[in-house]
């Protein structure tokens, strides 16, 4: 597959564009710092510098692609607009193109909690979050409102770990057993394989370790 993938340069980014291009994947690598990120030179990957809330920059990046991965992230004082904006642009430019296909990196504060409400709802959810959640619940909102097949990932606390093949995962709730971490490897191999299972196609998705 071509793959486009957003936010490569980050931590989950950078085991996504690895990973993929073990797969046999062509990778288009989309970032404001490709070029000073260390990827080991590869026939199939192919940098794009670019600005996120750029539409043409956008728009050609996923052009012609199979499916988009999208690892934004940014700031958690609520002040950074990367996931909202920039999912908001990444779809648009999408439905443009008639890519269908999108699997996003978003906080476990979207899932649902036991009696349905949202997890950032509970009266127990760290406040710190709080900022940060609202944004991925802006992002979760324009997926919902898109033609995209998509796939939101609610993620734990993200460890800068490598693929280790071992977590469980839940349709729309947290993962059970539910340790609130996931290594960085092991999310982005199932956003990868999600790719080609579809097992939550208009869903999101509790992980854990």
């Amino acid at each position: 597959m071509i793959l486009t993938i957003f936010g490569a340069t980050g931590m989950v980014g950078k085991h996504l564009v690895k990973q993929a291009l073990l797969m046999g994947h062509t990778v288009r690598a989309f970032g404001r710092n490709v070029f000073t990120s260390n990827f080991a030179e590869n026939e199939k990957l192919h940098l794009i510098q670019g600005a996120l809330f750029d539409a043409k920059e956008v728009l050609k990046a996923v052009k012609g692609s199979d499916a988009v991965l999208s690892a934004l992230g940014g700031a958690f004082d609520g002040s950074d607009k990367t996931r909202s904006l920039g999912i908001k642009n990444i779809v648009a430019q999408m439905e443009k193109a008639n890519v269908k296909r999108l699997v996003a990196v978003g906080g476990m504060g979207v899932l649902n909690a036991p009696d349905d409400t949202l997890m950032m709802d509970d009266e127990n959810y760290p406040p710190e979050f709080i900022p940060v959640g609202l944004e991925h619940l802006k992002a979760y909102g324009t997926l919902k409102t898109s033609t995209l097949n998509w796939t939101l990932v609610g993620a734990p606390d993200i460890m800068d770990a490598e693929v280790t093949g071992a977590y469980h995962t839940a349709a729309d709730y947290p993962a059970s057993p539910n340790n609130f971490r996931i290594k960085a490897g092991d999310l982005a191999m199932f956003m990868l394989n999600e790719l080609d299972k579809n097992e939550y196609s208009k869903k999101r998705v509790g992980i854990s370790n």
